[in-house]
């Protein structure tokens, strides 16, 4: 359902199935908060506190594949 829901009506009418690739870091960080909202309703999330935004979590949690020049 997650996935599902970040297709838009203009990409299903493109005849896609899945959201485009351009998006892939907000839709990940989208699954993310999805599958830990599950988590956390099913009490199978202890270790820390639920976050109140749980996509603003995910996103903060994410690796920045940036390269940082050192000199």
């Amino acid at each position: 359902e997650a996935l599902a829901s970040q297709l838009t009506r203009e990409n299903y009418e493109k005849g896609m199935i899945y959201p485009p690739l351009s998006n892939i870091r907000k839709i990940s960080a989208h699954i993310a908060a999805n599958v830990a909202a599950k988590a956390y309703d099913l009490g199978v999330a202890t270790q820390l506190p639920r976050p109140a935004d749980l996509f603003k979590y995910a996103e903060s949690c994410m690796y920045s594949p940036n390269y940082r020049s050192y000199r």
